[in-house]
């Protein structure tokens, strides 16, 4: 049997894949080699499932530092807006949170999984479960299927890989389809992992002085070894035994990983704000005008009403004040440089951790070899490529998910036109 369209993979990319070549009529399977499909859908936005973004088109590539701009084209196909009506139309309602983030208004990932396997369903789609490919086939410059590991052959006028990166393993993304996409003559530019967290040597951090302590509304600069600016971002972030974690610290790590290639040095200095609201000067008169009220209250009991309490202690030693000081006995040479510690603290960072713990793959099939509006390979006809093994990453926020979806639609709907093409030739 000879199939319209093989779909390898059962993630976020695949599952839009199948759906959307099945809506044009295509005769579809979908091969998953785990017992389960939309597993890491399933565990996405902490099990809430961040399906998308609802801010503007634009906005959401500017989101996506990794080659964004190459979803311009996927996107006239099927954006972050046609997601959000494409689920409300198969009764999944949606609800929009900080920062634009959408989610299902049950707050279970699992009912956007199931509203997606009930619908490829319900048109047809043929799924088979632990079944592991082995290798494409090509007959001349065209694809005709793919090899199973036990051996067996299927054929198919096109092939749609979506099988992931490397991130997040447990889900099944291993990074199969690499070798696969290069035996086809693709290339695969270097592989690195995002938004993950960042490892620290700093004596502080490897003391666990501030594990566990959480931080909200604080700003986090990456620098190279210049002082050059590479990249700032405010929001929530989390001190680690091993470091820096939440939002901001994983939104810089791609900037880290990078600096670090390119830096003789074994770290990268990152500077954190803990008041981006106020400029140096504002912040030392807002204190100021605090202790002054109070002059009979210590430091800590001062910086307290500020802080986090977990945090004072630390601060007031890196700059040299007791703790009990007292207003008319501050060291002006010590609150100077506490202001200039709450304004710019700086962090040695030497790293990341592992690309198997990141959240998302940087790296993939190189772009320049894929045809936008479609998806399709320019080096093999008939097959197409979606979602995190293409050379596309973004920051955590529905971001990633809204570039799979995006290219799986993309690439199902123009697969399938491409075999009512070769039936009317």
């Amino acid at each position: 049997m000879i199939h319209d369209c093989i779909v390898v993979g059962g993630g976020p990319a695949g599952l839009m894949a199948a759906l959307a070549a099945a809506e044009q009529g295509a005769k579809v399977l979908l091969l998953e080699k785990g017992g389960k499909l939309g597993r890491k859908l399933a565990i996405s936005g902490g099990g809430r499932c961040n399906v998308t973004n609802n801010r503007e088109p634009e906005q959401v590539i500017q989101h996506i530092p990794g080659n964004g701009r190459f979803l311009y084209s996927p996107f006239a196909t099927f954006d972050n807006r046609d997601i959000i009506r494409f689920f409300e139309n198969l009764g999944v309602a949606l609800k929009e949170e900080d920062e634009g983030r959408m989610f299902p208004v049950v707050d279970k990932a699992q009912a956007v999984v199931d509203a997606l396997i009930n619908r490829i369903r319900s048109l047809g789609v043929k799924i088979r479960l632990h079944t592991a490919v082995n290798g494409l086939r090509f007959s001349d410059e065209r694809v005709s299927g793919v090899s199973l590991a036990t051996g067996e052959k299927l054929s198919s006028h096109t092939v749609i890989l979506a099988v992931g990166g490397k991130s997040v393993p447990q889900t099944g993304s291993t990074g199969d389809g690499y070798a696969w996409a290069q035996a086809s003559g693709h290339t695969i530019t270097e592989l690195f992992p995002t938004e993950v967290p960042l490892t620290s040597d700093e004596p502080f951090i490897q003391r666990r002085d501030w594990q566990g302590l959480s931080l909200r509304g604080v700003s986090l600069t990456v620098y190279n070894q210049k002082g050059k600016r590479l990249i700032s971002h405010t929001g929530d972030m989390l001190f680690t035994h091993f470091g820096l974690s939440g939002p901001i610290a994983l939104r810089c790590s791609q900037f880290v990983v990078k600096a670090l290639k390119k830096s003789e040095d074994k770290y990268v200095p990152l500077e954190l704000d803990w008041f981006p609201k106020e400029n140096l000067h504002t912040l030392e008169q807002l204190l100021d005008k605090d202790w002054q009220a109070h002059t009979k209250q210590s430091a800590k009991t001062l910086l307290k009403r500020h802080l986090p309490e977990r945090a004072v202690p630390l601060l007031l030693q890196l700059a040299g004040m007791m703790e009990n000081i007292t207003f008319a006995n501050r060291p002006k040479e010590a609150w100077h440089k506490l202001i200039r510690l709450l304004k710019s603290f700086p962090i040695q960072i030497t790293g990341t951790l592992s690309i198997e713990k990141a959240f998302v793959t940087g790296g993939g099939v190189h772009l320049k070899e894929i045809v936008p509006k479609t998806m399709e390979s320019k080096k093999k006809t008939g097959l197409f490529f979606a979602g995190e093994i293409l050379d596309i990453h973004g920051y955590t926020g529905g971001y990633n998910i809204t570039a799979a979806f995006s290219t799986g639609y993309t690439a199902g709907n123009h697969a399938a036109s491409s075999v009512h093409r070769l039936s009317y030739d």
